[in-house]
């Protein structure tokens, strides 16, 4: 047998430990720092001082400049707050966001639910309805345009029409409202996927065993979605109806690139960053004053209603830290 070591012999094992300790966490921090340091360089330089910067231009009459002189205080703000097609864009925000949002989510919660029950294939099945995601706005909205809807007896959905006894639609014109058909279902199949995928992660969460309990005491069906299922989604939910807003108010790829083909666009298809491109931005005056005041409103309401649906849901509150 041999002797244990004395106190001595333990502390002078122990000695060189602390540096190495220290050692170790220098060099985590510096690689940290390495992985991070790229990415929050990027984040400050493309997001964070033009966020700034579009506050400060906001203030000015920048025209065709990026270091404007002319300071106007909120006149870039009056004069959007009393422009009838700034308050027309908003509208059409509003018409666009009250139908796109809760179809989308009952789309998505939809898809989520018959995806969670599946037996087989659930992973092909979550792979095929997210792969839209991935596929840009403008390429589907010039398939949509030219391919889908694009007016002609050949095109895909005058072709089904046709096969149902009805005439041709001119989808992006003819002075009908065909259109928000296009731009509806480009968005639904652009984003359903994604939302998909949210409930989904939200739907494993959920204890087995309360689907259980419920099945002894005689609940299926309805009963099971609407007192089980739906108040344990509820974080899941607002945070989707809060994204859903949010791209709403984002609305620019499909809206121009789908109906730039009608040369002017029909009532009630220009959202508020199209019509900050085409009248701030997009002409020859080149008003960054006024674009930047614009996409400060919008960030505004955007904030807004945020704040008002966490209140109303109680969202963050004891019940979700609990």
């Amino acid at each position: 047998m041999t002797a244990a070591p004395t106190a001595p012999a333990r502390a002078l094992r122990r000695g060189p430990q602390p540096r190495k300790a220290r050692t170790l966490q220098q060099n985590r921090n510096r690689w940290f720092w390495v992985f991070v340091g790229p990415f929050l360089a990027g984040l400050l330089v493309f997001v964070y001082v033009p966020i700034l910067w579009s506050v400060y231009l906001s203030f000015f009459d920048a025209r065709n400049t990026v270091t404007p002189t002319k300071f106007v205080g909120f006149g870039n703000y009056v004069y959007l707050l009393q422009d009838p097609a700034f308050v027309s864009s908003m509208g059409t925000f509003l018409v666009f966001a009250a139908f796109i949002v809760p179809v989308t989510f009952a789309c998505s919660l939809g898809l989520a639910l018959l995806v969670n029950r599946a037996r087989v294939a659930q992973a092909f099945f979550r792979s095929a309805f997210f792969l839209p995601t991935a596929c840009s706005y403008v390429i589907a909205a010039m398939i949509w345009r030219l391919s889908f809807f694009n007016g002609a007896r050949f095109g895909l959905a005058n072709s089904l029409l046709r096969s149902l006894g009805f005439e041709n639609v001119n989808w992006l014109g003819g002075g009908n409202y065909g259109y928000w058909v296009v731009l509806v279902s480009l968005r639904l199949w652009l984003q359903v996927g994604f939302y998909m995928i949210l409930f989904l992660a939200g739907l494993q969460r959920i204890p087995t065993d309360t689907y259980e309990a419920a099945a002894i005491d005689g609940a299926v069906g309805w009963k099971v979605f609407r007192w089980i299922t739906l108040p344990q989604l509820r974080a899941t939910s607002v945070a989707v109806v809060l994204l859903l807003l949010i791209a709403a108010f984002q609305a620019f790829d499909e809206f121009y690139n789908t109906l730039i083909s009608v040369g002017g666009y029909p009532p009630f298809a220009r959202p508020p960053l199209v019509y900050l491109y085409l009248i701030s931005l997009g002409g020859g005056s080149q008003d960054l004053g006024l674009g930047s005041a614009g996409t400060i409103i919008l960030t505004a309401v955007v904030v807004v209603i945020g704040v008002v649906q966490l209140k109303i849901f109680s969202v963050g509150g004891r019940e979700d830290r609990a």
